[in-house]
């Protein structure tokens, strides 16, 4: 952990739209190669920015496969928040991301693995939506509650909410 607050960036991820997940990506690879240790906390529907992309469980609870058959969002199927056109507007945004060689929420994703950028999922919301670590991608460093995050941001510089 870096020791000065102003080394320091958390980022709250509480939506699970793409362009507001390529956002969060994009500040935090940009704090991380500035040298800022960056720690970002998702909550919610930001939990399907870094749940696997599956299928929808065929065992367990009835109301994790239900929840997760309605819910079967995941970094490969996010919507837009606007514009989103059934999934054609975020094609026409990863079209014209590649033309102008943007790089894209997956690549974005790996650069903040690279560069040390810390993941934790809320486990509260987690257990509220019946996802479980086996559900998340590799790369989340841990799972904790709102507690730690505030641990974390009370010592930080810059704090964001997505």
């Amino acid at each position: 952990m870096a020791d000065n607050v102003d080394d320091k960036v958390t980022i709250v991820v509480c939506s699970g739209e793409y362009d507001k997940a390529l956002a969060a990506f994009l500040f935090a690879t940009i704090a991380a190669s500035m040298g800022k240790e960056v720690i970002m906390f998702f909550t919610f529907w930001g939990l399907n920015v870094v749940k696997k992309p599956k299928g929808f469980p065929r065992t367990g609870p009835i109301f994790k496969r239900i929840f997760n058959l309605i819910n079967r969002d995941n970094v490969n199927h996010l919507p837009l928040s606007r514009f989103n056109f059934m999934g054609l507007g975020r094609l026409i945004i990863n079209l014209r991301m590649r033309k102008s060689k943007v790089a894209n929420l997956q690549q974005l994703i790996e650069m903040a693995r690279e560069l040390g950028v810390k993941l934790l999922a809320c486990t509260m919301a987690m257990d509220l939506m019946g996802l479980t670590p086996e559900d998340m991608i590799e790369g989340v460093d841990e799972y904790a509650g709102a507690s730690t995050y505030f641990d974390i941001a009370f010592d930080s510089r810059v704090n964001l909410f997505i």
